[in-house]
């Protein structure tokens, strides 16, 4: 059986809508409103948060909060590193997504030599650096952290020297490499992006099943071929951003889309995919209930989240 390990991160400054921080809680909530158990069989780390520097005021208007961004990636890096080196599989549940740069540079700090691939469920593509940036929002940069991509013939900013530096300092985390290949990621359903990360995109041929994809082949198909994409990868990394459902459904998060995917769907995906042995972690994030005020996000996400580490046991 998995040795699962449960690891809380109650970040939120890269967000662009406050609230994120408390995803973690509403999840809780729903769990108890739906009478399940799933929190008392697991004794979750917490990972120390900079939501503070929220107070001080931001300095870097390209890439905002970043010296608190770079604390919490050092920290999410730090403990995600240290549970794969023990062997267990971290579900991570995260406040915004930027944490999750921080989850693959401690997967692949553990085990540098072993080719790690990426499946991105989500609106966005996360593409983003502090150059091609349109709201300094540093949820939409960490797949270009962990890529140490610039993407500076993109560029539309100039960013200060001090932010730069904060930059290329979070870009090494976990080791002064890249941590994924631009091949080895799986987009599926990303649907809101700009010109900056299309040219990405394009440019390492990024494979991304649209939802109309999913509805043609089906999720089952979907998720063999989310595999297939990866199949000279050792590790898998699935990250599950509940924006990648649809905006009826997704009202408590930040940044929610139309044209997204139903909670069946997130729910069959996600067990489906979790089901290959290779997959070393599991994340979710961005619900945000001060967006909510019936918790309908947090308790559609909770289904994700208990169905996918029912999978993940029941397969092992």
């Amino acid at each position: 059986m998995r040795n699962i390990k449960l690891v809380e991160v109650r970040s939120e400054i890269a967000a662009g809508t406050r609230g994120a921080s408390l995803g973690i809680d509403a999840l809780k909530i729903a769990s108890l409103d739906k009478k399940s158990n799933f929190f008392t069989k697991f004794d979750p780390i917490n990972v120390p948060d900079a939501n503070n520097f929220l107070w001080r005021g931001n300095k870097h208007p390209h890439a905002k909060y970043i010296d608190g961004v770079y604390q919490v990636l050092k920290n999410v890096s730090s403990t995600i590193e240290s549970l794969r080196l023990e062997k267990k599989f971290p579900i991570v549940l995260a406040g915004d997504h930027s944490t999750a740069a921080g989850t693959i540079m401690g997967i692949k700090a553990a085990h540098p030599e072993k080719r790690l691939g990426v499946i991105w469920i989500d609106a966005h593509a996360d593409l983003h650096t502090p150059y091609t940036t349109p709201s300094g929002n540093m949820h939409g940069m960490p797949l270009a952290m962990c890529l140490k991509e610039d993407n500076l013939e993109s560029s539309i900013n100039e960013p200060m020297e001090e932010t730069i530096q904060y930059w290329e300092k979070i870009k090494k985390i976990g080791g002064d490499f890249p941590k994924i290949n631009p091949k080895d990621i799986v987009f599926i359903t990303v649907r809101d992006t700009e010109e900056p990360e299309n040219n990405l995109i394009a440019k390492h041929q990024i494979k991304n099943f649209t939802t109309e994809e999913v509805r043609e082949k089906g999720v089952i198909t979907i998720a063999k071929e989310s595999l297939e994409v990866l199949k000279d990868c050792e590790q898998i990394y699935i990250s599950f951003d509940v924006d990648s459902l649809d905006s009826s459904i997704s009202v408590g998060t930040g940044t929610p889309v139309a044209n997204g995917l139903t909670v069946e769907e997130a729910i069959q995906l996600n067990t489906e995919l979790i089901k290959d042995k290779r997959v070393c972690c599991w994340e979710i994030v961005e619900v945000n209930p001060t967006l909510d005020t019936e918790n309908l996000m947090a308790e559609n996400a909770f289904e994700v989240l208990e169905s996918t580490t029912r999978s993940l046991v029941d397969n092992f």
